[in-house]
């Protein structure tokens, strides 16, 4: 990026030289480097083993495969905490999760070294690099090789620094389940772990080995391991922030191991000053060692901060030469230090030399393996305070120059931070928008940090990419019609060759669109992004998936709500196929179950609760929380518990829907809320509850948004609760100058027009063009074939076609076609006793009482279903859809926890379908309802 950079200036605010602890005046000239030897001046030595290879070809480093040793001298050994750690271990997932400075990773480096693990075992240190599959799972093997030994070569080893064959993984997993005894694998600052495919990986095998591996995670955040899944399970035991602070006895012992034997007061002050903070203490206590008085110096610390900030700057900084005070005071500003970084800040040329002298002095400065170098957080903030209060006019200048040199070596989100403390808002807007990451404002895991920093944008900000970021954000506050306010605005100022403001405009409008319910603006504007997505560089749509994913996913949404459901189901499929990250997971997700709509709609919720659950996978692999799913999921798992006539599934899945989310502004989640909760209501007998409903959603819900597509679901959903009232010519008039075009519809209306006593000659043509559909669903077919059936209930073909709808519903269980006609299905059925006895998943108030129905059938027609009645062991009432499956499930030895892993579900979900199965079975346990019914044929398959 064509930025540029003012040269530093001298810090001090007079231009004389400040007291040597305090300079901030220019650096004086750096002597040069030492001569380095020549070749025949270094003694010979004998060659080194060859280290083992990365697959790009890279020698593998040794140290990150060993656990650190920790201190002999002033260490403590924390005996609560390692005690802590033998319980964690007997779990397959342990996370010790702190802040920097915590002594997380002594601490596990220190119950290692005093062997009290259940087995052998193995250390990786991981690293930013570590995100490419290859390189993860060869330092893997490497960790496991060096602690424990014996892998065999068959196992293998990725050839890719980008891949790694799922074949590799297995043979690993097995080789670990061959192990006489648990491994331990410790992954030290998993934070840098942030692939979405390695961290499913890295469950398939813990999952795989069943409690033989016992992972143990260290670092500062949560990994995107499924922890969640973990916790619910008890697989996972956890050691956080509160736990890793020293208490008060631990803060006296860490001062007394420095020499420091002070009183109580002095050691309650230090406690209560840093909170338990491991390295403060330390810190503290290595500064105070050479007090004249160091339990007053230490006393003093109740002072405050700017107490203790003079303090270490007068014991830690007086030693330093200038150019390092001068260097360490203007990197204060910097949590990781860059030796160029420090020299575009400083003007000189010296960083990489007081880096490296700072590091192996031990000057609270630790080198990264990439080049990098890392200030002590503690150390780091005490030198902001002292840089605020010397030339706070300084501190801004300083991070705009940072950002600027972040930008220009790729580090956007680091420059972008820094822009937005120095309050240069032009530049942290331009920033967002010449990435090309607006989109990672609307989606992805740090849209609620972009969110947050945005919103403190000042109005005065005026720039062409500050105005499409505030209009971004009106977005993400469901404000249409600001956002489209802006770009009428600022559209006309944008340079037709500034390709990411244009893309930038173009993600606002879709955005818009969605919210509005406008297919004309989303056809316009996925048009005009399918033309900027060929000028983007690779690297970027690459890095930025989510660009093109919403634009697909917005123009499905509206295409959606028109109902032109097969252009949405093409773009919804493209949002649903985009490669998987951070900022595409919930977008795919949220494609995924408005497909699963889709199915359903078309009248197949099986199909529709397929999609669901590969919805569900993907938010899995993402490690998505359950609050950050989208509403839709649950809105279409209570629509087909609807059809499946189990209201009390539906209000679940409603109440999860919208418990602790508002339907928001999205229009079709408000109008999919109205419908779901009509037809719930119509399902407990309240069709003037339903109506009342859908009229308050017409009228303040959808306002002025409404299309076609919505005024036909609401008059269908109304026509619907009319009939259940038994107003049979109300259910038509509600249906008036409403366009009725999809399948579902079409049937309801019939069904009005037949109640009602109409001429409905062309209506069952219709129908019967339905039946002879193959893309219509089973539910609309079923539905289709019960009017044709109803039309001529004295006809010849009348048993037929109720022997088809029937035969239509069985492989989802969908009752509530027949509930809707439950009288003359019931009465039907009286009289084909045989046809009720093949059917016995229809609810028992449908069906006519059971009876020995042996002399009807033939000789050879095998044993019939038991439909209920008298039979020792038969349901009191038929088995649900979702209690078959468990129950199937169930056959195949699964425990609770396999089969919740199986269908989605949690563990309490299972056991409270296995209760009622036991309960309609009248038997004691899974085993004795598995035999009954599989007696009863009640698990054969469809």
């Amino acid at each position: 990026m064509p930025y540029t950079r003012a040269a530093p200036e001298p810090l001090s605010r007079t231009g004389h030289a400040s007291p040597p602890v305090l300079a901030l005046a220019p650096a004086a000239p750096v002597p040069s480097a030492d001569p380095v030897p020549s070749a025949d001046a270094l003694p010979e030595v004998a060659a080194p083993p060859a280290p083992a290879r990365l697959p790009n070809g890279d020698p593998m480093l040794a140290t990150r495969v060993r656990p650190p040793h920790p201190p002999a001298a002033a260490f403590l050994h924390r005996d609560r905490l390692l005690g802590r750690l033998d319980a964690a271990a007997l779990r397959p997932v342990t996370l010790v999760n702190g802040p920097a400075g915590a002594g997380k990773t002594l601490l596990v480096a220190d119950w290692l070294a005093r062997g009290r693990l259940p087995g052998p075992v193995g250390w990786l240190t991981l690293e930013p690099s570590d995100n490419q599959p290859g390189t993860f799972w060869a330092y893997v093997r490497e960790a496991l090789q060096t602690g424990v030994g014996g892998l065999p070569a068959e196992v293998g080893a990725p050839a890719r620094a980008e891949h790694v064959e799922p074949s590799l993984l297995l043979r690993l997993a097995a080789w670990i389940n061959g192990l006489p005894r648990p491994l331990v694998l410790v992954l030290d600052e998993c934070e840098h772990l942030d692939n979405l495919r390695l961290a499913e990986q890295l469950h398939d095998l813990v999952r795989h080995t069943a409690g033989r591996l016992r992972l143990v995670l260290v670092g500062r955040s949560e990994p995107l391991l499924p922890l969640h899944r973990y916790r619910a399970a008890g697989e996972l035991a956890e050691i956080r922030a509160g736990e890793l602070a020293l208490d008060r006895g631990e803060t006296a012992a860490v001062l007394e191991r420095h020499g420091l034997r002070v009183g109580p007061a002095v050691v309650g002050a230090v406690h209560r000053a840093l909170s338990g903070w491991t390295a403060g203490v330390r810190l503290l206590a290595l500064a105070a060692q050479d007090a004249d008085d160091p339990e007053d110096y230490l006393g003093r610390i109740d002072a405050g901060p700017a107490a203790l900030a003079d303090f270490l700057l007068a014991e830690v900084l007086r030693t330093q030469p200038a150019p390092t005070q001068d260097l360490l005071l203007r990197c204060s500003i910097l949590g990781r230090v860059h030796p160029d970084l420090a020299d575009a800040l400083t003007g000189r040329r010296d960083g990489r030399r007081i880096l490296e002298r700072l590091h192996h002095d031990n000057a609270f400065t630790d080198a990264l393996p990439d080049g990098w170098y890392r200030l002590h957080p503690m150390f780091a903030g005490i030198l902001r305070l002292h840089l605020r209060a010397a030339a706070p006019e300084r501190v801004d200048e300083l991070r705009v120059q940072a950002a600027h040199w972040l930008a220009g070596h790729g580090q956007y989100r680091a420059a972008l931070d820094h822009a937005a403390e120095a309050g240069d808002w032009a530049l942290a807007a331009r920033l967002l928008v010449d990435e090309y990451a607006v989109g990672e404002l609307l989606a992805g895991r740090d849209a609620t940090r972009l969110r947050a920093l945005f919103t403190r944008m000042p109005p005065t900000e005026h720039s062409p990419a500050a105005e499409l970021v505030r209009a971004a954000v009106h977005l993400t506050r469901d404000e249409a019609a600001g956002a489209l306010r802006i770009l009428e605005h600022v559209e006309p100022l944008l340079p037709a060759e500034r390709t990411p403001l244009q893309l930038a405009a173009v993600l606002v409008r879709t955005g818009a669109a969605r919210l509005l319910g406008s297919a004309a603006l989303a056809d316009r504007a996925a048009r005009r992004a399918e033309e900027l997505g060929h000028l983007v560089p690779a690297e970027l749509l690459a890095r930025h998936p989510e660009l093109l994913t919403l634009v697909a996913a917005d123009l499905g949404s509206t295409l959606l709500w028109h109902g032109r459901l097969d252009e949405a189901r093409q773009a919804l499929e493209r949002a649903a196929r985009a490669p998987l990250s951070p900022t595409t997971a919930r977008l795919r997700h949220d494609a995924l179950c408005r497909l699963a709509l889709i199915e359903h709609l078309r009248g197949s919720p099986g199909r529709a609760e397929r999609r669901v659950r590969e919805a569900d996978e993907e938010a899995d692999r993402a490690s998505l929380p359950p609050d950050s799913r989208t509403e839709v999921r649950d809105l279409v798992l209570a629509a087909v518990a609807l059809e499946r006539d189990e209201p009390a599934e539906a209000r679940t899945a409603l109440n999860r829907a919208t418990g602790a989310r508002t339907p928001g502004r999205d229009p079709v989640v408000a109008l999919g809320n109205a419908v779901v909760r009509a037809g719930l209501q119509l399902a407990r007998g309240r069709p003037d509850s339903a109506l009342r409903l859908l009229e308050e959603t017409r009228r303040h819900g959808l306002g002025e948004r409404a299309s076609d597509w919505s005024r036909e679901r609401l008059a269908v959903t109304a026509c619907a609760a009319h009939l259940a009232a038994g107003r049979p010519e109300e259910a038509v008039a509600a249906l008036d100058d409403v366009p009725v075009r999809t399948p579902g519809s079409l049937v309801v209306a019939a069904r009005a027009r037949l109640a009602a006593g109409l001429d409905v000659s062309d209506t069952l043509a219709g129908l019967r063009a339905l039946r002879e559909d193959p893309a219509v669903g089973g539910a609309t077919r079923a539905r289709a074939l019960l009017l044709l059936a109803q039309a001529e209930p004295d006809g010849p073909d009348s048993a037929r076609l109720l022997t088809e709808a029937l035969a239509a519903a069985e492989p989802e269980r969908l009752c509530r076609p027949f509930r809707e006609s439950a009288p003359w299905v019931r009465r039907r059925l009286r009289g084909l006793p045989r046809v009720a006895a093949a059917h016995g998943w229809l609810p028992a108030d449908l069906r006519p009482p059971a009876r020995d129905p042996a002399p009807e059938r033939k000789a050879d027609a095998g044993p019939a279903p038991v439909a209920g009645g008298p039979v020792a062991g038969a349901p009191v009432e038929p088995l649900t859809g979702r209690e078959r499956e468990i129950l199937l499930c169930a056959a195949r030895l699964l425990s609770t926890q396999e089969i919740a892993e199986e269908l989605y579900v949690s563990p309490n979900t299972v056991k409270t379908h296995l209760k009622s199965v036991n309960r309609k079975l009248r038997t004691a346990s899974r085993r004795d309802a598995v035999r009954t019914a599989t007696r009863l044929r009640l698990l054969d398959a469809p």
